[in-house]
């Protein structure tokens, strides 16, 4: 008898086979309700092309909800709760989004990892707890459970939840998150090792956790070639209509992080014809910046996604100012692939996972060479290296990611039955 995925030893090959018919959750770092896009929300849509998929939103603290001023992100989740909403809703064929009920411990405070840990499998039941309600309500069995990137919450749910196939999508090192660090370089690896499968959507990614599980496979980056479409024909966005040109522009969030807000002060600095445009929220340390004083460096706040590709065509050149430390070594940007799409000359810190880009970016490899760069991309910019961006970018569709994502499975299956 075939498994609900359809593999037999006959047709299991490594050629990027659909799963299909399968009952598929997924859990992760970041809610459905959140405006902004994410990668697994891309990858819950085409996942529904051929499947039922649970999507489920983080679980609320406890000390979150009993909050005087409650975070705006997550209030729309809080509100549900209180009023005794429907946790269960539709989100468009084949997709439910679910918000767990169950407040979960903050623990993160804890010294001791191992004290941690227990009070961790304890969140974990009370989350698991939820969302086998949710799969009992829509008849889901035999699940595939996908983890994006959630360390702590999805930790246990291989054992809790006994899934046929659980998958962990590596595309963030949260190590390096001072909040993240202490906990999360002990369990992760140890998620990364029980996992069935770790897709990851960098190559610095997969090479990290193949040295601890064999099962490791690169799936690559998704982008959202529609909506990053250079023969949109959208108006000049009336915040930026009247900026002079030359144009240095920035989308996404201002995390102090991963962006060092000295580059941008230097060429602000340096070259003040240049007009440094930021399009994203900001992290407390931006919003207290001295950049906010130069006359020449911009801050338009962050914008609904589909209005960004407006902003994009609205630069000179696009610019990712980040470290280069261990938070961004071996990230994926994304917004790399979105400035390309659109045919903008790119200027970028040079990380191992920007390697890819190197025939297509100007990578820096100090804050020094900023200025220099920026200078070879505003001159050189013409209409064939525009089309030579956008071609290569279009290499990097959601749906040559998913061929990976299936041949990964595939491999994973093969070699599950080989092993009978």
């Amino acid at each position: 008898m075939q498994n609900k995925d359809s593999f037999t030893e006959k047709t299991i090959s490594r050629t990027s086979p659909v799963i299909s018919g399968r009952d598929i959750v997924m859990v992760g770092l970041q809610p459905w309700y959140f405006k902004t896009g994410c990668n697994a929300k891309n990858i819950a849509r085409l996942l529904a092309l051929n499947n039922r998929v649970l999507y489920v939103n983080v679980p609320i603290k406890r000390t979150a909800y009993h909050a005087s001023n409650p975070d705006p992100k997550i209030l729309p989740h809080i509100e549900l709760l209180r009023q005794r909403q429907e946790k269960l809703q539709s989100i468009s064929p084949n997709i439910w989004e679910y918000y767990p009920g169950s407040l979960i411990e903050s623990v993160n405070w804890l010294p001791s990892t191992a004290i941690f840990r227990l009070v961790d499998y304890f969140n974990n039941r009370r989350f698991a707890r939820d969302i086998r309600q949710a799969m009992t309500t829509l008849g889901f069995r035999d699940i595939i459970l996908f983890n994006d990137n959630d360390i702590y919450n999805g930790f246990y749910l291989k054992e809790l939840l006994s899934p046929s196939l659980y998958i962990y999508y590596l595309r963030d090192f949260l190590q390096g998150f001072a909040y993240w660090k202490k906990h999360a370089s002990v369990l992760e690896p140890e998620l990364i090792r029980k996992a069935d499968l770790v897709l990851a959507n960098s190559t610095y990614f997969a090479e990290y956790s193949s040295t601890i599980n064999p099962r490791s496979y690169y799936m690559g980056q998704g982008c959202d070639l529609d909506n990053f479409n250079p023969d949109r024909q959208d108006p000049v966005p009336d915040d930026i209509a009247a900026i002079p040109h030359p144009i240095i522009g920035y989308i996404g969030a201002l995390d102090s992080e991963r962006l060092n807000p000295d580059i941008i002060t230097a060429l602000a600095s340096s070259q003040p014809s240049w007009n440094i445009v930021l399009v994203g929220p900001e992290d407390d340390h931006f919003r207290q910046s001295p950049l906010h004083q130069l006359p020449n460096v911009h801050f338009l706040g962050g914008k609904p996604f589909g209005q960004l590709p407006a902003y994009v065509q609205a630069f000179d050149v696009c610019i990712n100012p980040q470290w280069n430390n261990e938070i961004t070594k071996g990230n994926y940007p994304l917004k790399i692939d979105e400035y390309l799409a659109m045919g903008r000359p790119v200027v970028a810190t040079r990380t191992m996972a920007m390697k890819i880009f190197d025939q297509y970016a100007y990578l820096a490899d100090g804050p020094d060479d900023y200025e220099t760069l920026v200078k070879r991309a505003l001159s050189e910019d013409n209409p064939g290296r525009r089309q030579e961006r956008t071609r290569f970018a279009g290499t990097h569709s959601w749906e040559n990611c998913m061929t990976e994502f299936y041949r990964a499975v595939a491999e994973y299956n093969y070699q599950h039955l080989q092993s009978k």
